[in-house]
């Protein structure tokens, strides 16, 4: 079985109906709650996602892209292809091959971890876009905006998927452009917010095939 967009809502494109097939977490508390890549299988998804960010950034304007590690790089490069501009990968600790500055952060499991940026990657004064999948307790986008301004450069907004409501990421609210493709201020939001999305209720991985041509 595949899927498109008529499939899944009954409806075409401008509805966001792409964040309805996204995964629940099947294999336990360790994991994260959700996982978005079902949207990067189905092609109508991922470009009609694609299409909105792009839509959505219309005034936030960037130098390059920063993909996070390690999802943050499928969705950033995209979205840099799209924008015309060029890609950084923010890696986690001791997978450049290359001098870093390094920066430590605390993940979405509460975990320490070490997240390093080629050194150097940009002139001072770069405007740089931050994408990752999900942001969710903020801890690994702090480590991102920190190595950026390290160097000097400028953060030109956030991006992802969602972001849920918490103190940090209220903060990056008020301090950046923050661009999700879940809207702020809605049901889905709040879905999001509990960490529980009524479309996991009819999810079946039948519906992202990718289509067969």
């Amino acid at each position: 079985m595949t899927t498109n967009k008529a499939d899944v809502t009954g409806k075409t494109s401008g509805n966001r109906w792409y964040l309805s097939i996204m995964s629940p977490n099947t294999k336990g508390e360790k994991f994260a709650w959700l996982d978005p890549t079902s949207i990067y299988i189905n092609g109508d998804a991922f470009h009609d996602l694609l299409d909105d960010l792009v839509v959505d950034l219309e005034h936030v304007k960037c130098d390059v892209v920063g993909g996070l590690d390690a999802m943050g790089f499928v969705l950033g490069s995209a979205l840099a292809t799209r924008l015309g501009v060029g890609f950084l990968p923010i890696r986690k600790a001791g997978k450049l091959c290359v001098d870093t500055d390094s920066a430590t952060f605390s993940n979405y499991s509460g975990r320490t971890q070490d997240m390093e940026m080629r050194k150097p990657a940009f002139a001072t004064g770069t405007k740089v876009l931050l994408v990752d999948q999900w942001i969710e307790t903020g801890g690994t986008m702090d480590g991102a905006i920190r190595l950026v301004q390290q160097q000097g450069g400028k953060i030109a907004g956030l991006v992802a998927i969602a972001m849920e409501d918490n103190e940090k990421t209220a903060s990056y609210r008020k301090k950046f452009p923050c661009i999700t493709a879940v809207l702020p201020d809605t049901d889905l939001q709040q879905q999001c917010n509990r960490q529980n999305l009524d479309s996991f209720a009819s999810y079946d991985p039948s519906m992202v095939f990718p289509k067969i041509r």
